[in-house]
């Protein structure tokens, strides 16, 4: 996945995920969030299979992002 769609949908699924577990963060850190989870997401999917287009990407990073929330609000002590 090239780099600019790769930081897009990652800050699109670190908006939805943070909506979704219902954390009120800025939108920058959101953004950010998403970027990272697309990260660790990219890089399972690439672990795990060769592709899977823009829509296994956005769900990937969801699902990264999804997981580094969790990993936060741990160490947040929330």
């Amino acid at each position: 996945m090239p780099v600019v769609a790769l930081i897009v949908l990652g800050a699109l699924a670190g908006v939805l995920a943070t909506r979704l577990m219902r954390m009120n963060t800025d939108l920058p850190t959101a953004m950010v969030i998403g970027v990272l989870g697309a990260v660790v997401g990219g890089l399972g999917f690439r672990f795990l299979a060769s592709s899977a287009g823009w829509v296994g990407g956005f769900v990937l990073a969801l699902l990264g992002s999804l997981a580094l929330l969790w990993i936060w609000q741990r160490f947040q002590g929330r």
